[in-house]
């Protein structure tokens, strides 16, 4: 009797763990608070080193300011050491104090590269937990991006300080977008449909960033969920085949089979091999995931390219792919 009770327990501890998990996966993540006139963010540099881009990190603290917030940067942003902006333990403490201090309400990624991975394991998001703000930034902040997913906070993929580098005339896009996101206004898109698109009707959070980074976090506590989500990726300076060996090792990982979309943004720079891949980027990303159903929607403006329009990651979204006409993607508020 006792050891029929005993399954009956651990029956039901299974069950009702399940059910948790399921419900914690249908939650809507946290969404820190927008960002307000009068409000504090910080420019960090957790990866590439700005050393000689000092200027173009004043222009992105000058626009900061011309919306109405203040701007402060983190100690070690003009350091160097290597390959990096500082040493793992100076970028870890300025991203630390910057999570840590209730006064600044965003962190703002000064630029990607390489680096943040190696700090990941070094923070503490304790008092981050006690009082969640905004984490901005693109490419290789993808690792927190991914990170803070799983944690439960939306963050938001968008224009970084160095992107102010641009042809002004080129970010105009960029920059509305990005005006929006943090100050909690609407984000909806609409975009001319490209052929290659597979179309179809996607609903759920929207999660995902450099598809290298992706690839990087398999297997590790950082590793998002695709189940149900729709997955954004980009990418920059890869080759084709690498970029089809990562599409196959989150395929290998279970990310496509409860996918509920994908959108494809910028590919660019992509390296020529000696030996020809033979189809296009679009041709290979669709062969990948050929046997599942949900829309494909390509040439999204997003990535390594100045038009690069803000997205809200964790948050649920609609997207209506067409193969002509126009697409559209439409966040929650």
């Amino acid at each position: 009797m006792k050891t029929v009770k005993f399954l009956l327990i651990v029956i039901f501890s299974v069950v009702f763990t399940n059910n948790q998990l399921l419900a914690q996966e249908n939650t809507n993540l946290i969404t820190p608070p927008y960002l307000e006139k009068g409000d504090t963010i910080a420019i960090v540099a957790p990866a590439g080193k700005l050393t000689t881009r000092k200027d173009v990190i004043d222009k992105a603290k000058q626009l900061a300011e011309s919306w109405g917030l203040h701007v402060v940067y983190g100690k070690h942003l003009f350091d160097t050491s290597g390959h990096f902006s500082a040493t793992d333990k100076e970028r870890t403490s300025d991203f630390q104090k910057a999570m840590d201090n209730p006064n600044i309400k965003a962190i703002w990624a000064g630029r990607g590269g390489y680096g943040t991975v190696r700090i990941l394991d070094r923070l503490d998001f304790t008092k981050f937990k006690e009082s969640p703000k905004w984490v901005i930034g693109y490419s290789d902040i993808t690792a927190l991006h991914s990170h803070l997913n799983v944690l439960g906070y939306e963050t938001i993929h968008a224009m970084m300080g160095t992107s102010l580098a641009d042809d002004s005339e080129k970010i105009v896009e960029t920059l509305k977008s990005f005006k929006k996101s943090i100050f909690g206004e609407k984000l909806s898109y609409s975009l001319v449909s490209v052929k290659e698109n597979r179309k179809g009707n996607g609903k759920g959070q929207i999660i995902g960033g450099n598809l290298s980074l992706l690839a990087s976090m398999l297997g590790s506590e950082s590793q998002m969920n695709g189940d149900g989500k729709i997955l954004f990726i980009e990418e920059v300076g890869e080759y084709k085949y690498s970029m089809d060996r990562m599409l196959r090792s989150l395929k290998r990982a279970g990310f496509f089979e409860k996918c509920n979309g994908i959108i494809v943004g910028d590919i660019s720079n992509i390296k020529t091999n000696s030996t020809k891949w033979g189809s296009s980027m679009e041709q290979l990303i669709y062969d990948v995931v050929a046997e599942y159903d949900f829309p494909i929607l390509y040439q999204f403006p997003a990535g390594h390219e100045a038009d690069n329009r803000s997205l809200i990651f964790g948050r649920n979204i609609e997207m209506n792919v067409t193969k002509k006409g126009i697409s559209t993607v439409v966040f929650d508020k």
